[in-house]
């Protein structure tokens, strides 16, 4: 097997062959799951998340098991070395003589990079602040895949929390790379795209245009990417209550949409999108979940290079 990664802590880490192979393996193991349920045997995942996490460390953690690992780690710093004072450094030396590849969460952008630094295995970023959350856009980019048969000649709509959005920042920053993507970025004045994202869509040739109006945009979709406002990133608990029910998706939306168009989100929702809108077939979040662990299963398999 050729030299992946060692490393994975932004979306740009990896090749546009790579990401191919990558979600084509984990196509793979859609398929045919079993085949693969001892492929990590003997190999360990630590999980340290520092900030708290549902569907990124469970899937994680399904992922190694299924695939026949073992996992350690925790869930809460306050049980770990971290709260008698010991570094990100000391840490990740540490760990790594434990494990052969490392899943780190961390409210501090910037931290999963300085891990890798320091650790002697693989590094995987599950989500650094508000910066980048590469295995949520790898989750992304599968869940498109099977559900449109493409990742070129797209529109894509990204709608909510755009300033503080990790996992918005990480999916628009990865797809402007493949072919004939335009972007439709709709939120509120408050929560705009930050720049250096929109300077990297137009650095790579596509277009997006800003708007705060979710029913003139949602029908030139074909991905509709909804995200919560993320309470935890504000200062002032007056400004969160003020724009967190700012777009409601809901039913009568969702009428004046493409009949194709797929809804997306990277969970967890708080009152983005209405519950009548689970059981139309354009909503794909929970089916999101699923293959966000079959490609963290792919994920695994490569980086620590197994067959």
């Amino acid at each position: 097997m050729s030299k992946f990664i060692k490393n994975l802590i932004t979306p740009n880490d990896l090749s546009l062959d790579q990401l191919n192979d990558l979600i084509s393996l984990a196509q793979d193991i859609v398929k045919n799951p079993e085949l693969f349920f001892k492929s990590a045997e003997g190999k360990v995942l630590a999980s340290l998340f520092y900030e708290p996490s549902t569907r990124t460390k469970f899937s994680f953690d399904t992922a190694m098991l299924r695939l026949g690992g073992s996992v350690i780690g925790f869930s809460d710093p306050s049980t770990s070395s971290t709260a008698k004072g010991e570094t990100i450094a000391d840490s990740a030396k540490t760990v790594s003589q434990y494990a052969d590849i490392i899943v780190v969460r961390h409210p501090k952008e910037g931290t999963a990079l300085l891990m890798s630094k320091h650790a002697d295995c693989p590094v995987i970023n599950a989500g650094d602040g508000g910066h980048q959350h590469p295995t949520q856009t790898l989750t992304d980019l599968l869940t498109i895949n099977s559900c449109l048969g493409r990742l070129e000649n797209l529109t894509v709509g990204v709608c909510g929390d755009l300033m503080f959005g990790r996992t918005i920042h990480s999916l628009v920053t990865c797809m402007s790379r493949f072919s004939n993507i335009n972007f439709v970025f709709i939120s509120p004045k408050e929560l705009t795209m930050p720049e250096y994202v929109k300077e990297t869509v137009t650095k790579n040739g596509k277009t997006y245009v800003e708007t705060n109006n979710l029913e003139k945009a949602i029908p030139k979709l074909d991905i509709l990417y909804m995200s919560r406002v993320q309470r935890e990133r504000f200062v002032s608990e007056e400004e969160y209550m003020r724009l967190k029910d700012y777009f409601v998706l809901t039913s009568e939306k969702m009428s004046l949409a493409k009949k194709d168009m797929i809804v997306m989100h990277p969970l967890p929702r708080v009152n983005e999108i209405a519950v009548e809108v689970d059981s139309d077939p354009r909503a794909k979040y929970f089916e999101q979940v699923k293959y966000g662990m079959y490609v963290r299963m792919a994920l695994i398999l490569k980086m620590l290079e197994l067959k």
